[in-house]
């Protein structure tokens, strides 16, 4: 039923979706009575169009108009559709080079009219929109229809369809043109994805785009196919770019607070200045300032491109880092019970090299030298070990969609690192690693995300007190198992201190293992909720004591990245922990 002050309508006699239609034709009601004679005038031509637009030539209408003194007159129409108009055939040719381009036949297989359908006009315009529309983004910008035509038998109640398209020649790239930059040409022409004279596509056109954002030099990038001056169907590109700010600076919130060996709020401040562009060859740099109690960390790193400028790179890595871990207790014989005395804290210098390079099958691998020393005191004992450490590293991460909340993905991590004392590290060290993280989305609100990660250090066992806190392995926190503090969980030993008290002191595992799965359920597209378990612990060969927590969070998906509140709750008490739960406030893409 529509209603207006002039005019009320009721439309009875045919389902929903003719409704609809019916409804769509006659347009908006009536707001004066000059448009309604007008519309009533109407009515009947816009129900006939509305019913023939869907495939229905016969269909009859009657009115019944009520005419009154005072208030909205009444108009009730009856309509009665009768036999939809069917397709009996569909003709779709093709000539041109479109003949050779496998993205037609593709298109031709998805074509939603066959035989025997109900002729529908809306979906005939939409495919004939859809093959214009395929055309020009494969670069066929002469392309026309030759014949496009439905023939309607009135007494047999068909239709048949013609659809004929001369795409022409295809254009192919000329030269790419880059204005508005201060980098050396060279570098620019390496990110173009294509090779000059490569057949145009608008996918090639958005992998360009991609890449120049990618390098993170410009604030705005405008990639233009110029059609009316290419010759000989050669189109050349121009691309207008425009640089970032010289320096940026970001500014990151996190923390988490609850009960755990840590009882305290655990506040996290990072505030993080880039140059995209140092100088004409691309380089760049990125420092980092860190700030949570007793846990300050500065890291600087210097970006060099060589080969190419996304697909190839040199980082120089400069850092101080102080962190602290596990947890340090002392035993009170009268309560018969450990009292938490604080943490294992180290202070670690770093200076580092690694060469980054994407492979051609999408692998990245990195190769790096990094150069350490720690200092620390476990036990009562100050240690201050070098380390020079080799490592090989190789990531793949797969992504169903570009967003910063992705429906679904697989990302997979491997490395291996090396110390040895004959090349000046304190102990022989072999670390492995490797992490997963799977995420899809089913029925469009039901998402799930898994991770697991698995690593070991294989080393001497007398000589485990001097391998540093940081390449040990703890487990805890937002990023392992959500209930308990960051890194307060793995191994512990007991010990005597110079008094004769008895400590005990969680120094961290040779080994890790946790995995994690949660459910999210998109309440609205930028809200959603979740609830996880995650398991696992840091362990040594005979001191394995998993853990497992659960909890749940509401998420807010924000134009800068999904922002997580997260509750987790610790299922059992440990050795040196008791009962736990952490609310943990995160930050960033899960891929």
């Amino acid at each position: 039923m529509a209603a207006d002050n002039f005019l009320t309508l009721s439309v009875n006699g045919v389902d929903e979706a003719l409704k609809r239609n019916i409804l769509a034709h006659l347009g908006a009601m009536p707001d004066s009575e000059v448009q309604r004679r007008a519309f009533l005038f109407n009515v009947e031509d816009n129900v006939t169009t509305a019913l023939e637009s869907m495939g229905y030539y016969h269909g009859e209408v009657e009115e019944q108009l009520v005419e009154k003194d005072k208030g909205p007159w009444e108009l009730k129409l009856t309509v009665k559709a009768g036999e939809p108009v069917k397709v009996q055939w569909v003709d779709i040719n093709f000539s041109g080079d479109m003949l050779d381009d496998r993205a037609f036949d593709k298109w031709l297989a998805e074509v939603n009219i066959k035989p025997g359908d109900t002729l529908n006009h809306g979906v005939y315009s939409d495919v004939k929109s859809q093959l214009v529309t395929l055309a020009l983004a494969r670069g066929y910008f002469d392309g026309e229809f030759t014949e496009s035509q439905i023939k309607i038998n009135r007494d047999l109640n068909t239709a048949q369809i013609s659809l004929h398209f001369n795409s022409g020649a295809r254009y192919h790239f000329g030269q790419v043109s880059f204005d508005g930059h201060t980098l050396e040409p060279d570098i620019l022409t390496k990110l173009i994805p294509f090779k000059e004279d490569a057949a145009y596509s608008t996918r090639r056109v958005s992998a360009l785009n991609r890449q120049l954002l990618d390098t993170g030099y410009f604030a705005n990038i405008k990639v233009i196919p110029q059609v009316d001056q290419a010759k000989d169907n050669q189109l050349p590109v121009k691309v207008e770019l425009t640089n970032k700010a010289s320096h940026s600076i970001e500014l990151g919130l996190g923390g988490d607070i609850g009960q755990s060996a840590d009882k305290t709020f655990d506040p996290r401040v990072r505030v993080t200045w880039r140059t995209p562009q140092v100088n004409k060859y691309g380089h760049s740099q990125e420092t980092s300032l860190e700030w949570s109690p007793d846990r300050p960390k500065f890291l600087t790193t210097y970006t060099i491109p060589l080969t190419h400028p996304l697909d190839d790179q040199l980082k120089i890595r400069l850092g101080l880092l102080r962190d602290k871990y596990g947890v340090t207790q002392i035993y009170e014989p009268e309560n018969r019970d450990f009292r938490n005395t604080g943490q294992l804290e180290s202070t670690k210098y770093l200076l580092g090299l690694l060469r980054q390079q994407r492979l051609d099958n999408q692998w990245l691998m990195s190769y790096s030298l990094d150069a350490i020393r720690e200092e620390y005191t476990q036990s009562d004992i100050d240690y201050s070990p070098s380390f020079y450490l080799a490592g090989i590293n190789f990531s793949k991460t797969t992504r169903g969609d570009n967003s910063l909340d992705p429906k679904s993905g697989f990302r997979q991590m491997y490395s291996l690192d090396y110390a040895d004392p004959y090349l000046g590290s304190e102990t022989r060290l072999a670390r492995l690693q490797a992490k997963f993280k799977w995420i899809d989305t089913f029925f469009d609100n039901h998402r799930i995300v898994a991770r697991m990660d698995l690593a070991a250090n294989l080393a001497n066992e007398n000589e485990l007190a001097f391998i540093p806190p940081s390449l040990r392995y703890f487990a805890g926190g937002d990023q392992t198992i959500r209930g308990y503090g960051y890194q307060e969980l793995g191994p512990y030993l007991d010990y005597l201190d110079a008094d004769g008290k008895v400590n005990r002191e969680v120094i961290g595992g040779r080994y890790l293992m946790v995995g994690s799965l949660e459910y999210q359920y998109y309440v609205t597209p930028t809200w959603r909720v979740a609830t996880f378990v995650d398991a696992g612990n840091a362990f040594d060969n005979n001191q394995f004591e998993p853990v497992v927590s659960v909890g749940g969070g509401i998420h807010w998906i924000s134009p800068i990245g999904p922002i997580k509140l997260d509750l987790g709750v610790g299922l059992k008490e440990t050795d040196t922990i008791d009962r736990s739960w952490r609310i943990h406030l995160t930050m960033g893409t899960e891929l």
